[in-house]
């Protein structure tokens, strides 16, 4: 009697998980302010210095929290909508830092919302000048992470934007030296998702660093494993079940 192999088994278990996972029901600004929550309960806050974007409806216009909030106070009510030159559409002002997403954005099609913060593992990370490894089957869908390796400045210019956009290239994320990480996704709740697990995957190199070293997967399983965790099925159950943490 054949065996299965394991192609088989991986596409059962995606069948199955896209019939039992669900879809969240949220609105973009509901969706982001859910995103700003499951951060702040990750332990991404650092002042007013976190930002999160998404694509509003219509084009060239973003969807982000009202600047002198903070992550734990983020409703849909407080999201405000601006444009390309962070101009008020809608419910107040952005946060300058969010400049540069925009050149994120202009350059790629693919990305309809974007995590930036300085949480405190990945920021020390950065500091380091390592880049981020794939070290564990948990951080296996950040595989391929870009890397700056030197810090252009405050990120309120176009300058920054141009430097980080290009770094970045077709990666979904990036740990930007002596500053933070940041994430993409085709969706709010894949940029989210990728930015949790960024920070656990930075506490989790600091610690193999600290405990004398780390052994990198192999690169074919690496990939194996991002396509596989990044499955939407996945990242909207784990999105899903993040939000009723926060909604408790």
């Amino acid at each position: 009697m054949n065996q299965p192999d394991k192609a088989h088994f991986l596409a059962r278990v995606s069948r199955e998980m896209d019939e039992d996972l669900g879809v969240l029901d949220l609105s973009p600004r509901d969706a982001l302010a859910a995103c700003c929550r499951i951060l702040a309960r990750e332990g991404h806050e650092s002042g007013l210095a976190g930002q999160v974007t998404a694509l509003g409806e219509k084009p060239n216009t973003w969807w982000t929290l009202k600047f002198g909030l903070g992550f734990e106070e983020a409703t849909g009510e407080r999201m405000v909508l601006v444009d390309e030159d962070l101009k008020p559409l809608s419910g107040g002002r952005a946060n300058p830092g969010v400049r540069f997403h925009v050149w994120i954005y202009n350059k790629r099609p693919d990305v309809k919302a974007i995590v930036h913060t300085h949480a405190p593992y990945a920021s020390a990370l950065a500091a380091t000048g390592t880049p981020l490894k794939t070290i564990h089957m948990d951080s296996a869908m950040l595989h391929g992470t870009a890397h700056l390796p030197e810090w252009p400045g405050v990120p309120v210019a176009d300058d920054e934007g141009r430097i980080i956009s290009g770094a970045l290239g077709s990666a979904k994320a990036i740990l930007l030296s002596n500053h933070g990480l940041l994430t993409t996704g085709i969706s709010i709740e894949e940029a989210t998702y990728l930015a949790v697990f960024f920070e656990r995957a930075a506490r989790m190199q600091i610690r193999a660093m600290a405990a004398g070293g780390f052994k990198e997967v192999k690169p074919e399983l690496a990939e194996e494993a991002r396509a596989f965790l990044l499955q939407p099925s996945i990242v909207r159950g784990t999105f899903a079940y993040w939000a009723r943490r926060v909604s408790t």
